[in-house]
């Protein structure tokens, strides 16, 4: 499912027109967005949580030259799927 489809979806659960779904998820999208940001973690009870993650740096290899490269620290985010997710799938 891409995010067409998840507003296609979402459209026909609220029995609503496409324009208030692209809305709707892109609410909630940006509001995870702003949360990861400012609070690092964000919970959604039932679905599961969305949290910041800061991978360490690390000596890499350029794979055309094979010579070792350094790979800086970066910031990404990890979802951990609730107990009750879990079950459903």
């Amino acid at each position: 499912m891409n995010k067409t489809d998840l507003i296609e979806a979402v459209a026909s659960q609220m029995e609503s027109t496409k324009s208030d779904a692209t809305k709707a998820v892109e609410a909630v999208i940006g509001s995870i967005t702003s949360g990861l940001k400012t609070d690092e973690k964000v919970a959604i009870t039932g679905f599961g949580t969305f949290q910041r993650k800061i991978r360490a740096a690390r000596t890499g290899m350029n794979p055309a030259t094979k010579q070792p490269i350094q790979i800086p620290e970066t910031t990404t985010c990890a979802f951990k799927p609730s107990q009750n997710l879990k079950d459903t799938l």
